[in-house]
């Protein structure tokens, strides 16, 4: 009698018991991630970030500002990310018109009205970035 691959050495349950064992290994190194994850979350806060005072090292210094939000790094990422969709915006059109699958019309609007939509959502993006960096400035000159 022929199994039609549900049984064996290679078959689907030996597959499904091989899944569901390394399953639980999965499970178990998943809680062992959370708990440690947890313990070190309260140990680096309460030791190192919340912690006053200067540090000696420069470099846990930097960590530490960095871990306290102190210096955002978003406002990089976005200038960034910004240059990269303005010239995507601006070149990918031309491909579109190239293969025919639009007129000269329409890609001339896309680059246009695209690199303007583009704009105004990186300004807005940017202005909660300026809006904390005024505040802590505010901040810094009422202490």
């Amino acid at each position: 009698m022929y199994d039609y691959g549900y049984t064996g050495k290679n078959g689907l349950m030996s597959s499904v018991n091989s899944a569901a064992s390394q399953g639980v290994g999965v499970t178990i190194w998943i809680v062992f991630a959370f708990i440690a994850a947890l313990v070190g979350c309260f140990l680096v806060y309460f030791l190192f970030v919340k912690k006053d005072g200067k540090l000696n090292n420069p470099k846990l210094e930097w960590l530490r500002s960095f871990l306290r939000f102190d210096k955002m790094v978003i406002e990089v990422i976005l200038k960034i990310a910004y240059i990269f969709a303005a010239i995507f915006t601006t070149l990918a059109p031309f491909a579109f018109l190239a293969l025919g699958f639009a007129g000269f019309i329409s890609c001339l609007l896309t680059i246009v009205f695209g690199n303007i939509l583009i704009r105004i959502g990186y300004e807005a993006m940017l202005m909660g970035v300026m809006i904390w960096k005024n505040t802590t400035e505010i901040n810094k000159k009422i202490k």
